[in-house]
């Protein structure tokens, strides 16, 4: 009996094998299909949108460099004197400067505080963290219009009206809190582990955060730093409310002067802007990579 039942299930067929997965869908028919898309369908619409770009920056260079009453459509010949009346006679060398000294002190201001604050949110917890992360993103829904009787009123008891730094405070408060959550996300980034590694070789916090986390938030540091100048460069209403003598105002305030009541000299408007766009245009040509990483690395984990 034990034989005929090792011959029965010798005899009994082996399992069937398990049916093979369905094979993942190709992706060749959709990439061939991209592929075969005809290149001019791809350089059009840029071209296009490269062109309504590119206009009115043309236009403007036009009317700054042919002379006053030319109606060519190419800038010949070129004539530099809308700058040199715009820079000499109107005072936007004056205007030049201060503009500059603006966006460096809000630059350096807004970066150092974020950069604390930010490593503060990103390292510690306290009990009003997340109220005060809520406050900061509420307080980019407030226009800067509505606050300027009381910016105002503080800086007329500070006796800071008609100075530069209320211009750089009022600019840097603006800034901060966005500042703040951009800092705050790209450290989040960096690994505790490193600053322990630090402590555990006997440095303090700060000389660990200066030797091991502050070289590694560079491209934050010019993301924020970069946004902070540029918006602090072409801000028209705090310069305008606060500053009253010529030789303190700013170049986007310079610019209003140049438009009269009935008329506007176009040469020199033209001249001006090209003035107030050459240091935007200098620090996004070097500094693009570093802005873009910066603000995608800070905005992983906010």
């Amino acid at each position: 009996m034990t034989a005929a039942l090792a011959e029965k299930g010798a005899a009994a067929p082996a399992p069937a094998d398990p049916p093979a997965p369905p094979a993942a869908p190709r992706r060749r028919g959709r990439e061939r299909a991209f592929d075969d898309v005809p290149r001019w369908q791809i350089y059009l619409p840029l071209a296009l949108y490269l062109l309504f770009t590119l206009v009115p920056f043309y236009w403007m260079l036009l009317f700054a460099l042919r002379p006053a009453g030319s109606t060519s459509l190419v800038p010949w010949p070129v004539t530099f004197e809308h700058f040199d009346k715009v820079w000499n006679e109107r005072g936007f060398g004056v205007f030049f400067q201060n503009s500059m000294l603006v966006g460096v002190a809000t630059l350096v201001a807004t970066t150092v505080v974020a950069l604390a604050g930010g490593y503060a949110l990103a390292r510690f917890d306290f009990r009003i963290k997340n109220a005060f992360m809520l406050a900061l993103l509420c307080s980019q829904f407030i226009p800067g219009a509505l606050m300027l009787v009381p910016l105002f009123e503080i800086f007329r008891n500070l006796q800071m009206i008609n100075s530069l730094g209320s211009v750089v405070l009022a600019e840097t408060v603006f800034q901060l809190p966005l500042s703040i959550i951009l800092i705050s996300g790209f450290i989040k980034n960096v690994p505790v582990s490193l600053e322990e590694a630090a402590w555990v070789d006997g440095c303090s916090r700060f000389r660990a955060f200066r030797a091991v986390v502050l070289p590694l938030l560079r491209p934050g540091l010019i993301a924020v730093g970069s946004f902070a100048f540029v918006h602090s460069w072409n801000h028209f209403l705090f310069a305008l409310m606060f500053l009253s003598e010529q030789d303190k105002q700013t170049i986007p305030v310079g610019l209003n002067t140049l438009i009269g009541a009935d008329s506007a000299d176009l040469g020199a408007l033209a001249a001006g802007g090209v003035v107030a766009a050459v240091p935007v245009v200098i620090v996004f040509a070097f500094i693009q990579k570093w802005l873009i990483t910066g603000f995608s690395a800070g905005a992983v984990k906010g």
